[in-house]
């Protein structure tokens, strides 16, 4: 299911570094490698290092998270906070964390933080909770969801620095187990929660996203004006299917988006004139499916002459998210020679591996999911215009498609 118009889409989060007096506050901003990300991040230091000028109490220190190191994971917080309490957990309480287009008022904040006794361990946010069990949420909580809370990275969330220093501790210690992230904010709740020895979130009520009276941060869009919207002319779909899905995922397909999309091709393990499909000669796998998504890029560079490229998935066994690449980075992916070390090797993880060897940036976005809109908070999802969403069981996807993705105002551009 993927929704008609597609552009640049806010990743970034903004991280802010605060002293417990208002006093010669320090600050830290996160952001992506991506231009136009970092120009957004740089927008927002900008805006609040205007108004720490505005106050006359100090120079606050201002960081990007995407200059601080060349490691990727980043993106994933945890591996950057012992970083950040060697750098700065001397002479900072707060670390606080907003999206790039979150807008922070730094006298409210600092008059929100200066509530809660630094010296303590506190986890602050707007807090969001499932309604239901979540496989994206590995079904923690299951048998009451509710009773766990994460916090919405639109409104800002914050740590004081003794929970950062336990945290950092606790990372070097042990280390991080896993080499993905899927929901970043639950699993970082998750992770500072230590199954009961670390605390909570706390709810902050002036942690906003819709604008209203004493806000310390305010959201505006995940979609905001990022120049001309690329023309569908340029958009090359490919989507992966199988014959197992023929008779019932692909028509969904057809049913909904496929007719907003100029050029789309289907690619199976068998052909089928009657979809049609093509088969590019690589069986179907269980799993991974890297040998025929290579196989694809191939044939879009050697048969195809579209400058933007969108994989979409009906056997839904990996990359649900989607996942879009522009002409020149399959391009230089494919003229490097990395390559699948088995068809049935997890092709995200490949092409993530294969770009970072490159130094071609991956841009992360919030508007590709990875799961069935009930696997979301209602109140984060509420915010966005969803790009697409992914699996079809337990849901009707038509309605899905109606609900949150079809576009009713018709364009010539995506």
């Amino acid at each position: 299911m993927v929704q008609k118009r597609l552009c640049c889409c806010s990743g970034c989060a903004c991280t802010i570094i605060t002293r417990h007096t208002v006093k010669d506050p320090s600050r830290l901003i996160q952001s992506q490698r991506n231009s136009y990300h970092a120009r957004r991040a740089g927008q927002r230091k900008e805006e609040i290092l205007q108004q720490a000028a505005q106050l006359r109490q100090g120079v606050p220190v201002v960081l990007l998270l995407h200059e601080l190191s060349e490691y990727e994971g980043d993106w994933s917080i945890l591996p950057v906070l012992p970083h950040l309490y060697a750098n700065y957990g001397q002479s900072a309480s707060w670390f606080f964390f907003i999206e790039e287009e979150t807008r922070v008022t730094l006298p409210a904040l600092l008059q929100v933080l200066h509530r809660y006794q630094a010296q303590k361990e506190w986890f602050l946010g707007k807090h969001l909770h499932d309604n239901e069990a979540s496989i994206i949420h590995h079904y923690a909580f299951s048998e009451d969801p509710g009773s766990f809370s994460y916090p919405d990275p639109a409104a800002g969330w914050a740590l004081s620095t003794p929970l950062l220093q336990r945290l950092t501790e606790r990372i070097q210690y042990e280390h991080l187990k896993s080499d993905f992230t899927i929901d970043l904010e639950h699993e970082i709740a998750l992770y500072i929660w230590e199954e009961g020895a670390g605390p909570k979130l706390t709810a902050v009520p002036e942690f906003c996203t819709e604008r209203r009276e004493n806000c310390a941060t305010t959201f505006t869009t995940y979609l905001p004006n990022c120049g001309d919207p690329v023309s569908k002319k340029d958009v090359f779909v490919a989507v992966k299917t199988c014959q197992n899905f023929h008779s019932d995922r692909v028509p969904v397909v057809k049913a909904t988006w496929e007719k907003d999309a100029e050029f789309l091709e289907f690619y199976s393990d068998v052909t089928d004139a009657s979809i049609p499909t093509i088969s590019l000669g690589v069986p179907n796998t269980e799993r991974g499916h890297c040998g025929k998504t290579f196989a694809i890029l191939r044939r879009f560079l050697k048969v195809l002459t579209f400058q933007v490229f969108l994989i979409y998935y009906s056997c839904f066994l990996c990359s649900g998210c989607r996942m879009v690449l522009s002409r020149a980075a399959v391009s230089r992916l494919i003229s490097s020679g990395c390559s699948c070390y088995s068809d049935d090797a997890p092709d995200d993880m490949v092409l993530g591996r294969c770009f970072t060897s490159l130094g071609v940036p991956i841009t992360h976005s919030p508007l590709f999911h990875q799961a069935r809109p009930d696997d979301y908070s209602e109140t984060l999802i509420s915010l966005q215009q969803a790009i697409s969403f992914h699996k079809h069981w337990n849901i009707d996807p038509v309605a899905v498609y109606k609900h949150w993705l079809q576009d009713t105002h018709p364009r010539d551009e995506l």
